[in-house]
Parts: structure tokens; C-alpha cells; sequence
């Protein structure tokens, strides 16, 4: 899905999102989509606020990835991906093993920190053709 990189756009992504979980069966108000809000709110904001390029969109991408894979010595569970892609490249965040909190004093620089705490794992990865993509991702 594409949103403006605005606030607006950030808090509809945010809704749509947990639209979309309700309709694949994680109702609202569970706790994977509180969790979910919480992270599309804070990935969708750094777009809008860090990777905002007058005149393009940021997207969000919802998906199931299921990992049962024929021969796998040991079945993992479903994983839900969040993933949030801009296009400015040069202005890209910490890397999950770089990040740090801020001060407690600062008022920003806590959005990245609540994704770590509350996804199994997530990273920064390349957006063809410009841009990067932050990916959460959470075992179901």
C-alpha cells in the first residue's frame, strides 16, 4: 500500500494495517495488532519524517510468510512481516546491532528502540531502485 509522506498518511497506515489483520483473522484490540500498530506508527512516522522526498510516497507491506519448508528438520512457525520503504537512500537508521537510546532527556529517538523490543528481529535492506526498507517481523 502507498501513503503521502505525511502525518495524515502515517496514521492511515498505522488504521489500514490493523484493517488488514483484522480481516486475516487477529482481531482488533489482540495483542498482535496492538503490537503491530505500535510498529507500522513508528516505521511510518521515520518515513514521513526521516526518509521524506518532496513529491513520493512511502509504502508498507503486510505479509504471511509461512516457513514450512518440504525436508525442514524442524517446522518453524508463521511470520508476520511489516515493512516500511522510502526513497531517500543517503539518510538511512542504525543498524539493529548499532542502535542505542537515547537520553533521557531527548524527546525523539525512541521509535526504533520500541520496534527492537517488540519484534523477533527486524533490519534495513535496500529498496530497488533507491530508497531502504526497515523490516519487523514477528513469529506467529
Amino acid at each position: 500500500m502507498r501513503f503521502l509522506a505525511t502525518r495524515l498518511g502515517a496514521r492511515l497506515a498505522r488504521r489500514l494495517a490493523v484493517h488488514r489483520l483484522d480481516q486475516w483473522g487477529f482481531p482488533y484490540g489482540s495483542e498482535l495488532s496492538d503490537t503491530v500498530a505500535v510498529i507500522v506508527a513508528e516505521l511510518a512516522a521515520n518515513a514521513v519524517t526521516h526518509g521524506r522526498v518532496p513529491g513520493r510516497d512511502f509504502e508498507l507491506r503486510l505479509a504471511i510468510l509461512s516457513c514450512a519448508h518440504p525436508g525442514a528438520a524442524a517446522a518453524r512457525p508463521a511470520t508476520l512481516r511489516v515493512e516500511v520503504a522510502d526513497t531517500r537512500t543517503e539518510k538511512r537508521p542504525p543498524s539493529p546491532d548499532a542502535l542505542t537510546l537515547p537520553p533521557p532527556d531527548c524527546e525523539t529517538g525512541r521509535g526504533l528502540p520500541l520496534v527492537a523490543a517488540l519484534a523477533d528481529r527486524w533490519e534495513i535492506v535496500e529498496r530497488v531502485p533507491v530508497g531502504k526498507t526497515v523490516r519487523a517481523e514477528l513469529d506467529l
